[in-house]
């Protein structure tokens, strides 16, 4: 995928965002989401990762905690910008495995599988290092991701049909590298609108592949539960909500 960058796929879906997560449920996830995240939280403050148009971090706002971002791409933020309170949160535009933002936080944050878009593992070992340093004397790291499910690739590919409405048709077709741990995909959206193509690429890891990556960086796994309502983790989990903290020395 050729100029694939940091903020392409948020450049590219800026527009298309908040109605697009819409279609996946993520907006029956964001209260429960708040809910832990407040409660980890402590007086704050807080810092999200890829913070995109804000669906987790303005409602964190709502409720009095001082809230910073990171995100690669200006468009995704601008539209944050644009909703009631955007004005409140602090954004720096970068990369976010640097995790360029000034203080220590009592909690630092990435949802939705968006620490899989460093596409290599020294980025995101880099990260969870740089979070680390950012992080008070109690404070945490969540991090949300699925659990990578390499049955649903045939020869290293798939075709899925996302949505199917009168005037419009999402595909989503992916190839898998098994050797770098990479996800190269495309969601191509047919309707009366045109044609439009929107690129994203991720770098997966298992979750003892993360937990590994923590204790490196001087963090360990406190808890991990299979969704924001604190389900239990088991071996049928899709996906897993990591609380990492600070590992005694």
């Amino acid at each position: 995928m050729r100029d694939y960058g940091p903020s392409t796929y948020g450049d590219r879906m800026a527009d298309l965002y908040d109605e697009w997560v819409g279609w996946f449920g993520l907006p029956a996830d964001t209260a429960p989401t708040v809910e832990l995240l407040a409660g980890l939280a402590g007086v704050g403050p807080v810092l999200e990762l890829g913070i995109g148009t804000g669906r987790v971090a303005l409602p964190l706002a709502e409720r009095g905690l001082e809230v910073h971002g990171i995100d690669a791409s200006a468009a995704m933020v601008a539209r944050l910008r644009a909703k009631p309170g955007g004005e409140r949160v602090s954004v720096t535009i970068g990369d976010f495995a640097e995790v360029e933002a000034e203080g220590c936080f009592s909690l630092v944050f990435v949802v939705f599988n968006t620490f899989f878009g460093l596409l290599t593992q020294e980025n995101q070992l880099r990260c969870f290092a740089n979070v680390a340093r950012r992080l008070g004397r109690d404070g945490v790291f969540v991090l949300e991701a699925f659990v990578p499910d390499l049955s649903r690739f045939t020869h290293g590919q798939t075709i899925e049909t996302k949505r199917v409405e009168t005037d419009e048709v999402v595909i989503e077709t992916s190839r898998h590298d098994p050797v770098e741990q990479r996800v190269t995909s495309a969601s191509i959206v047919l309707g009366e609108r045109g044609i439009r193509v929107f690129p994203v690429r991720v770098r997966y890891a298992w979750p003892s592949e993360l937990d590994l990556m923590a204790r490196l960086a001087g963090l360990r796994l406190r808890e991990r539960w299979s969704g924001w309502r604190r389900e239990p983790f088991t071996p049928t989990s899709t996906r897993h909500v990591s609380v990492y903290e600070r590992a005694p020395r």
